[in-house]
């Protein structure tokens, strides 16, 4: 299994691939491989602030926004320092009060967060949320770091390794496309009064059905070229032609 997702990983690493799509997949590959609850990432745009490109579940987006908005939080920790931030217990913490409260709220006990880093360089955070006290062991850790790696290839691409000012361009497009994503889930959830992960589900199977990138399929929403309910009978079709 961990070879096979690696691999899947690094699949993505070609001309014209979709950082969006790759950051949640990365996320979903940590969550099934590390066994914890949730996983996510976070960027640093060319202010230096962190922004939330990705998330496995809501209500862990919703944790992470409350951690970037106090300042207060592992992730925080861990691109200003360049190392590991780790709480197994976060009923017995004391380091991040603000963070700490709104997690163990939406049923989290432990957090991890693994820089992004080339170099010398901490361009963000894969961050781990776990529904137990003291789930990941160091040999976890490494393998964590080591999906942040790849993570963190993905991101800056060989293409612009040693071009900062190329590298921060394509950071700022992808969190521009964040925005734009946030967006169209909103109008795709009100529309067909789902809840925005079902609304993103339908966007993203959308995008992998028709071999779109995402953002194409959000910017049709934005132009109010794809409807939810368009979504909704593209998506029952699929269903039924798979029987």
């Amino acid at each position: 299994m961990v070879g096979r997702i690696f691999v899947e990983l690094a699949d993505t690493l070609v001309d014209g691939y979709d950082l969006i799509e790759f950051l949640y997949l990365l996320t979903e590959r940590s969550v099934a491989l590390l066994g914890v609850a949730e996983g996510g990432v976070v960027l640093a745009d060319l202010q230096g602030n962190l922004r939330t490109m990705a998330s496995s579940s809501e209500r862990m987006r919703l944790v992470e926004l409350i951690e970037l908005q106090r300042q207060d939080g592992p992730c925080l920790d861990c691109y200003r320092n360049g190392e590991t931030a780790v709480e197994h217990d976060l009923e017995a913490a004391s380091r991040w009060p603000a963070f700490s409260a709104a997690a163990l709220e939406a049923g989290f006990r432990s957090v991890y967060a693994l820089p992004l880093r080339l170099r010398t360089e901490t361009i963000g955070a894969l961050n781990l949320f776990g529904e137990e006290p003291g789930r990941l062991d160091e040999d976890d850790l490494q393998l964590g770091q080591a999906l942040a790696d790849v993570a963190t290839i993905g991101i800056v691409h060989a293409r612009v390794l040693h071009e900062r000012e190329l590298l921060a361009e394509q950071l700022q497009v992808a969190l521009d496309s964040r925005v734009a994503l946030e967006q169209a889930k909103g109008i795709i959830a009100e529309q067909a009064a789902i809840g925005v992960d079902d609304a993103f589900h339908l966007l993203r199977g959308h995008a992998r059905h028709h071999n779109r990138y995402i953002g194409d399929v959000v910017a049709a929403v934005l132009r109010r070229e794809l409807s939810a309910a368009d979504l909704q009978a593209m998506a029952r079709r699929r269903r039924t032609s798979a029987r």
